[in-house]
């Protein structure tokens, strides 16, 4: 996958075979390739050793071992990829964002921006940056400060006026967008955000920014993802939002210019129609994020609306939490397995001992376990009314496995669950059915972490590593990640289904897990981007906290296995060709090489 151009151009680093004869390059309008060269393994191994040494003694490894894919990961994790922490060098060497191949000057901006105890110079550099936008057909609203306005009649100095409307404040433009003193867009930003909303009619559009003077810090947001919003607030700027959508709000009083700035984010959380431009297009100044203000809003706006969550502060960061309903629905755990006392014995105890929920049925799908031990275990087990063992004397396949459990399950909810899983928090179950069961959710997938606690699952990036990868592996299991989205529950593409919630009814209405494609690997990723394409969301909770020894049952695949794995990639990679081009979740200047939130 080529990186995504964040800012002016972008730069990939690609292993060619010895017997290539061309390259063929799949993009969309405006791509230009500015310069191609070629470099030897040798050189770009003795660049790995300088910068990475450790990276470099694993290459060799791979390469020892011919895994000639982990040789060429290894060297593109270190020659083509930089930290987040990197960012100012690595901003350096890609310029600012180009003006739009189509221009839409027609459309009108309303543009609002408070002055009122602004710095010295903030409110100068944000007209500054204004003045030079190549999209003319802009207004600004200008409260608290007159200074510069009177030389451009397209600024308005006035007092503000708690009194006004969203849409008052709008006029008759079409869209509107607010800044804060010190913003400064890039010159080609409106000019952008203009030209992406024709023939999208889109209620918001917005784009990246970066927070910061002397070493800036990248926002790389992703796609419209409303549950992170609502939380986070990571819109930021610039953001637009149509004068139609403003037209459709009650008619409150803006009040003061941060509450406002507040309760329109919050606003914004309904928007459908929404258009993300992943380029960063402003610079601010760092600007502290006011949790008590956004908790009460959100609290009252929650009140208002009937939703039982409500706002909590933890650690010092806004979060969401929704009770258990009461009665609690009844929850059918699904369990595929076959022999392994060790693995059996500890999942089915956690189960049905150390964790905290009313309403268990318990389903242990058999795939011809031989062991005494394991079969005595079951004869214990069936003495509990919660249980049933469903033998499945088949070749093994996951995924019907799977399909077999849910097909006879009596719970409104579905968990799938592995084998080889430890329960470590006793509220696990209350985190992922609470989400799954609001009417927009599919799948809902947990925290999972290794035996060492570093992080093993929080979320499915479609494309990375190849296919699809977990994000932030083997990263410390505290991990913020970027935008602080590890801390809350957020929208993902997909979810691991070694944890896996979803309604009975949302299971059958795709068809459960795909048996006959995807029998071993794929089938959760695939599972959930086909309730994505049915209008169901999939939700990743870090509230759900357990511990998976990943494929400890399994192990490795190799010979035929390891046959059967690269026929479901490559099935895979033919039905979600374009998600793993974009994975919306995930920003396309990020790099699917490493799993941690590098840029490309």
């Amino acid at each position: 996958m080529l990186p995504g151009v964040a800012l002016g151009r972008a730069f990939w680093l690609g292993y060619l075979p010895a017997d290539c004869q061309g390259i063929e390059i799949a993009a969309g309008p405006g791509f230009t390739l500015e310069r191609v060269g070629a470099r030897t393994s040798n050189n770009v191994f003795a660049e790995c050793l300088a910068k990475r040494p450790l990276h470099a003694v694993g290459a060799l490894r791979a390469l020892l071992r011919r895994d000639e894919r982990r040789w060429r990961d290894s060297l593109r994790g270190a020659c083509a990829i930089t930290p987040l922490s990197g960012y100012a060098a690595w901003r350096n060497t890609r310029g600012e964002a180009p003006p739009p191949q189509t221009s839409a000057p027609d459309i009108r901006i309303r543009l609002v921006l408070a002055g009122e105890g602004a710095p010295p110079g903030a409110v100068a550099n944000t007209l500054v940056a204004l003045a030079a936008q190549s999209h003319a057909n802009w207004t600004l609203h200008l409260s608290g400060a007159a200074a510069g306005s009177a030389a451009d009649p397209r600024i308005h100095a006035t007092a503000w006026n708690p009194d006004a409307t969203a849409l008052s404040l709008c006029g008759d433009a079409d869209f509107f967008g607010l800044l804060r003193p010190g913003d400064r867009l890039a010159p080609h930003a409106l000019a952008l955000l203009a030209a992406s909303i024709r023939g999208n009619a889109p209620e918001l559009i917005y784009a990246d920014d970066e927070v910061g003077d002397a070493a800036p810090v990248p926002r790389l947001k992703p796609d419209w993802s409303p549950d992170l919003a609502r939380i986070s607030g990571y819109l930021g700027a610039p953001a637009l939002v149509a004068r139609t959508f403003l037209a459709g709000l009650p008619p409150r009083p803006v009040g003061a210019p941060d509450s406002f700035a507040t309760a329109l984010d919050l606003d914004l959380c309904g928007a459908t129609r929404v258009v993300h431009r992943p380029r960063i297009l402003c610079r601010r100044a760092h600007l502290p994020y006011d949790t008590a203000r956004r908790a009460a809003l959100l609290e009252a706006r929650l009140s208002a609306a009937g939703d039982p969550a409500r706002p909590v502060v933890r650690d010092g960061a806004l979060d969401l939490h929704r009770p258990r309903p009461d009665p609690a629905p009844p929850v059918s755990i699904v369990i595929p397995s076959r022999d392994r006392l060790d693995l059996i014995a500890r999942v089915t105890t956690d189960v049905l001992e150390r964790t905290d929920y009313p309403s268990i049925e318990l389903i242990i799908v058999d795939n011809g376990s031989t062991n005494p031990a394991v079969l005595a275990l079951y004869e214990q087990l069936r003495a509990d009314p919660r249980v049933r063992i469903e033998p499945f004397p088949h070749p093994f396949n996951f995924a019907a496995m799977v399909n077999r459990g849910a097909e006879i399950a009596r719970g409104h909810i579905l968990v799938l669950l592995n084998n080889d899983v430890v329960v470590l928090r006793p509220d696990w179950l209350d985190a992922m059915v609470v989400q799954a069961l609001r009417p927009e959710v599919g799948a809902v997938g947990a925290k999972l972490l290794y035996a060492d606690g570093r992080l093993q699952h929080a979320g499915v990036v479609v494309g990375l590593g190849g296919e699809a990868g977990h994000i932030l592996r083997r990263r410390p299991a505290a991990a913020p990640g970027h935008l602080g989205r590890m801390r809350v529950a957020h929208e993902v593409s997909a979810v691991t289904a070694a944890c896996l919630a979803v309604t009975r009814e949302k299971y059958r209405a795709v068809g459960g897990f795909d048996a006959a494609t995807f029998a071993v690997d794929f089938n959760d990723v695939d599972f959930c981007l086909r309730l994505g394409a049915k209008g169901w969301k999939t939700v990743w909770t870090p509230h759900a906290v357990l511990s998976h020894l990943e494929s400890v049952s399994r192990g490795r695949p190799t010979g035929e296995a390891r046959q059967r794995f690269e026929r479901e990639a490559a099935a895979f990679a033919e039905r979600w060709r374009d998600t793993i081009r974009h994975d919306p979740y995930y920003h396309p200047a990020l790099s699917l090489t490493t799993f941690g939130e590098d840029l490309e």
